[in-house]
């Protein structure tokens, strides 16, 4: 555990310097986030917050992580220097969406050949194509979420936490989850100085696209040899079950407006629709950490469960999300509220 609680101090101390330098280059370079209509900031924001974040998470990892286990490790950074040069380019001059999908899945492969992927079933080819929506989804969902100030980076350090919380649990402890875990939580932590609201620098999808893939490589990662696969396949759908819950949400919103949901943005998000309904933005932005943190305590209750609570317990939640869903649709549809008649 000492060598974990470095590698978050490392990170978190990276974090804080890298990002006034990020933030100096961003407005050199004019990286800048101008405000449009649909955004929730109203004067120039800097990006590449998420260079700084991935900085910190790799020199914390390779000055300090334990290199047993450096060749996984170089799988999973190759893969998500991948998605996050993608999203450097699309900070920098704007990117086609099926031109970043297709960096996004250019990474997921790298991670498959690296040895990291979904092993569910007994079929190669059906755990590859699973691996490859899984790191695709997860890594849009986290995208989708960086809409508020301190969202993204909020509830990505939350699920990183639970992910740090259940690998020290597991018997045997997974040492790079962990070590991943702390990184990542000590790197967002940094970075949300600067970019919780009001914030000085934004992430950019540098930032989000980078972390949405690491979250998607530790929740493959994480393992449960006592339980079902199923059952610990269940768990980090929990854990990262409030960004999932957003996308879901706003591709059902788009999809009943007949557009497309991956080329059209919009206030439809749960935090737009949170801040529409009378809460501020930074009340918008504490709810969903705490529904991001009851979400992943639920995971944590998962493993612990017999697979019949197991599975009761995920229906309950997904029954919760639909309702959440169909309520947030009728009340304040396309991120409006409902005028009476």
């Amino acid at each position: 555990m000492a060598s974990i609680a470095l590698i978050l101090i490392a990170a978190l101390t990276f974090s804080i310097l890298a990002t006034p330098i990020a933030r100096r280059a961003a407005l050199r370079s004019g990286v800048i986030a101008v405000p449009r209509a649909r955004d929730s900031h109203t004067t120039p924001i800097p990006l590449l917050g998420g260079a700084a974040i991935y900085a910190a998470f790799v020199a914390a990892l390779l000055i300090f992580g334990d290199q047993a286990h450096i060749r996984e490790l170089i799988g999973i950074l190759l893969g998500a220097t991948i998605v996050s040069l993608f999203g450097l380019a699309d900070d920098r001059w704007g990117m086609p969406a099926l031109v970043k999908l297709a960096g996004q899945t250019l990474a997921a492969i790298v991670l498959l050949l690296g040895g990291t992927q979904v092993q569910l079933f007994p079929w190669p080819a059906l755990n590859w194509a699973i691996t490859l929506l899984w790191v695709i989804v997860i890594t849009n969902a986290i995208n989708f979420l960086d809409n508020m100030d301190g969202l993204s980076g909020g509830v990505a350090t939350i699920a990183a936490a639970f992910f740090l919380l259940l690998a020290a649990m597991n018997e045997p402890r997974q040492v790079l989850v962990g070590a991943m875990s702390a990184a990542l939580i000590g790197a967002c932590i940094g970075f949300l100085r600067y970019n919780f609201n009001p914030a000085s620098i934004f992430m950019g999808d540098t930032g989000s696209l980078f972390i949405g893939f690491i979250l998607a490589a530790l929740a493959i990662k994480l393992r449960f040899l006592s339980n079902t696969p199923l059952v610990t396949w269940l768990v980090p759908v929990c854990v990262l079950g409030l960004p999932l819950f957003d996308l879901a949400l706003v591709i059902v919103a788009r999809l009943r407006r007949r557009v497309n949901p991956f080329t059209t943005a919009g206030k439809d998000h749960l935090s737009h629709r949170l801040h529409a309904l009378g809460m501020t933005k930074r009340e918008s932005v504490l709810i969903c950490y705490l529904l991001a943190g009851a979400s992943g305590l639920a995971g944590v209750y998962v493993t612990q469960a017999r697979p019949s609570e197991a599975y009761l317990v995920f229906a309950g939640l997904l029954i919760i999300a639909i309702s959440g869903i169909v309520w947030l649709e009728r009340v304040c549809p396309s991120g409006q509220p409902r005028q009476e008649a």
